[in-house]
């Protein structure tokens, strides 16, 4: 596998041909996934703090520091930031290509699909409302006289969170863990993509490359349908 996939600018999936190949629910991560950005650090970029708040989240992301603490750092730097500024923000948001490709499809063939993010709410809202996710999932921003207060109103969406996702949301379903895919890119990802019957890293990071098999690195979001064997005239575009 390790060798196909350094043959060429293409992604490879090897996995079963069985019943449980076409998934029944999708998990997804937000910010570097479904969407191009990175909400929190496009937020900074409005205080000027862009180039203090982004490498914190690389790190959280790499897993070289703790999500909750990243988190708590990242937001308390946005003190006093008016929530215009989440608003503006949204309309700057880009989705990933095949995104929207990607939840269509799956609409269509009776699939549920769910974002869940340690993004914020304001945004999970507009991006699951826009692509047609069932449900999402996202932190919550505190706000006072109209602007931000630093804080983040528990409980928080991390890691743990998002790995009893796949189970409490398999069971709304009505599906075995088996019929579960879930595509993200960072190490807060990484319980998700192991508790799913197939976890995805979507340029992941190196943590993410060594938790997964499964890795999108060279192509789009569609790559999760075709790996589940969906055939073009199947796919919504």
């Amino acid at each position: 596998r390790k060798k196909l996939a350094t043959l060429g600018s293409f992604d490879v999936f090897v996995q079963p041909n069985d019943l449980f190949r076409k998934k029944k629910l999708l998990l997804a991560d937000m910010d570097a996934t479904i969407i191009r950005q990175e909400t929190l650090d496009e937020l900074a970029a409005h205080v000027g703090l862009k180039d203090k708040v982004a490498p914190i989240t690389e790190k959280a992301m790499r897993g070289e520091i703790d999500f909750y603490e990243a988190l708590r750092l990242r937001v308390k730097m946005l003190r006093g930031l008016p929530v215009t500024a989440l608003f503006e923000t949204l309309r700057t948001i880009e989705y990933s290509t095949g995104a929207d490709t990607l939840v269509k499809t799956m609409n269509r063939h009776g699939a549920r699909c769910v974002l869940v993010s340690g993004g914020f709410d304001i945004f999970t809202n507009h991006v699951a409302t826009s692509l047609g996710f069932a449900k999402n999932f996202g932190n919550r921003l505190a706000v006072e006289d109209n602007k931000l207060t630093g804080e983040v109103i528990p409980p928080i969406v991390d890691k743990f969170v998002k790995e009893q996702m796949v189970v409490d949301q398999a069971k709304v379903t009505g599906c075995d863990l088996k019929h579960v895919i879930a595509v993200g890119d960072g190490a807060n990802d990484i319980p998700m993509l192991q508790k799913a019957g197939v976890g995805v890293g979507y340029f992941g990071k190196p943590a993410v490359v060594e938790a997964t098999p499964h890795q999108i690195r060279h192509t789009d979001l569609r790559a999760i349908l075709y790996m589940q064997g969906y055939r073009d005239k199947e796919i919504v575009v």
